[in-house]
């Protein structure tokens, strides 16, 4: 059901550089390139991420309650991209671990604050 998902930058450039080393352990790459934003997936066929400067002009900030979540292949997949984005500057939201029954998952923000999620079902 989900097409793409867009998160906002006050810095595409540097930001752009930054989600190209956070997403390349789940072989993102870049799939489209505009003037006002960067999309990352395996194509555009199927759903891609999406880092935009605000249309509007105004600066971006992060949406309280807003969150990206990224589906990983196994529990080890969770448990190593996680460790890989706290290398790459993001925090911690929630060391990685199951939340539920079957639903394996780790919590983290970006350096510009917007908050994600690596996942696992089963």
């Amino acid at each position: 059901m989900i097409g793409y998902v867009t998160i906002g930058t006050n810095d595409l450039p540097k930001s752009g550089e930054y989600f190209d080393k956070l997403f390349a352990p789940l072989g993102a790459k870049r799939v489209l390139e505009v003037p006002h934003g960067i999309f990352w997936g395996s194509s555009l066929a199927n759903p891609f991420i999406g880092l935009m400067k605000p249309a509007n002009g105004q600066p971006a900030n992060v949406g309280n309650g807003t969150m990206v979540a990224l589906v990983a292949k196994d529990r080890a997949q969770v448990d190593e991209f996680y460790a890989h984005a706290k290398a790459h500057g993001c925090t911690c939201e929630g060391a990685p671990g199951e939340r539920m029954p079957g639903f394996y998952a780790a919590y983290f923000r970006t350096p510009e604050g917007h908050k994600m999620n690596i996942y696992k079902l089963g």
